[in-house]
């Protein structure tokens, strides 16, 4: 798996959990849920996402 399809994982199962957490614990995880949405947004208009940073650095390969 490379970093790219890691991001998307990572994502989906970000939003996915604090659907969730939003729904069975407290409203306040919807605000990470629109952190996560804000963060895809600002990463398809600058090519960049921190957390392509992090996992490149915890070794994940790149697309070849």
């Amino acid at each position: 798996m490379n970093v790219e399809r890691s991001v998307r994982l990572l994502a989906g199962v970000l939003i996915l959990a604090s659907l969730a957490l939003g729904h069975w614990v407290a409203q306040y995880f919807y605000w990470f849920t629109a952190f996560v949405g804000l963060n895809l947004l600002q990463s398809s208009l600058t090519n960049w996402c921190p957390a392509m940073t992090i996992l490149r650095m915890l070794g994940v390969p790149d697309k070849r």
